[in-house]
């Protein structure tokens, strides 16, 4: 699952798994627990991470949506995802 960026301990992710999701959403992994996230929407699709870290998520994912959108279609083309500059500016 390639890494597409991470900031104060949380790591974004994305992968396309043929069929599953049909709308572009990604996944944050912190201290061991994992949710997906709606690129569009910012919701949580699944799973729960912490509310601090889910505001944190969701103030990224509405700064970086244009990126995470390339990101998306990059990985239904079967291309890497590109890296995207974390909340923390790294």
């Amino acid at each position: 699952m390639p890494t597409v960026s991470e900031f104060f301990g949380i790591k974004i992710y994305m992968y396309y798994a043929h069929g599953k999701h049909k709308a572009p959403y990604f996944h944050a992994r912190y201290q061991g627990q994992d949710a997906s996230f709606s690129i569009i929407s910012g919701r949580i699709l699944a799973g729960q991470l912490p509310p601090k870290v889910v505001k944190i998520i969701k103030s990224w994912n509405k700064k970086h949506k244009n990126e995470l959108l390339i990101n998306w279609s990059k990985i239904q083309s079967h291309e890497i995802p590109k890296r995207i500059t974390g909340a923390d500016y790294d």
